[in-house]
């Protein structure tokens, strides 16, 4: 099993857990990672229509475009359309737009393992995108890179995202918060990160 620092509410620990649905990885990513270079040649694709997506000939963002000179807050999470996800990890991020706008973040970004039609039905369904940006990470390459991966297919989902947050000045990681277990939303909340920007 890997093993990495990682922040917790403010805490620092080395730890690897297997969790009841399966192998749980702790992220190579830490605090003062370029999360460009950490995850290099990695794209990933706005959340948007199939017609968009043909139109753009399946054009994916690049994360120097994401990240470069820019204040980001980024979350991932498990799955679109998932119970814990859909009522408790993104809601507080939209209703708390404003005063992450208000703290000079640029985007505040949700990334999970999906194709980025399904994140785009699922951000259109919570009626979030004219807040947050959503983006999927359709073959997993993003958290890959960053170790930022869990098996959960003992909930019938496979390889996906940790759940997780971080706050990113221009590339850098600046805070990082995971989970302990997928289901929990105890440090990578929105009110988690508004107090550690």
């Amino acid at each position: 099993m890997a093993s990495a620092m990682v922040n917790r509410g403010g805490s620092r620990i080395i730890k690897s857990v297997s969790a009841a649905l399966g192998t749980r990885f702790y992220a190579k990513v830490a605090t003062g990672t370029d999360i460009v270079s950490a995850a290099p040649n990695v794209s990933l694709q706005k959340a948007r229509t199939w017609d968009e997506g043909l139109a753009s000939k399946f054009s994916t963002t690049t994360l120097k475009d994401i990240f470069k000179d820019k204040k980001v807050v980024i979350f991932g999470l498990p799955g679109a359309y998932t119970g814990v996800c859909s009522n408790k990890h993104v809601p507080p991020y939209k209703e708390n737009i404003d005063k992450f706008k208000a703290k000079g973040i640029d985007s505040v970004i949700c990334v999970a393992i999906n194709d980025p039609y399904t994140m785009n039905a699922w951000a259109e369904k919570l009626q979030a995108k004219d807040a947050i940006e959503f983006y999927g990470d359709f073959d997993g390459s993003f958290h890959k890179s960053l170790e930022l991966v869990t098996d959960l297919s003992g909930a019938l989902l496979g390889t996906r995202s940790e759940r997780w947050s971080a706050y990113v000045v221009d590339g850098k990681v600046k805070v990082l918060n995971v989970e302990e277990a997928p289901s929990d939303v105890k440090v990578s909340g929105a009110d988690t990160i508004l107090g550690q920007i």
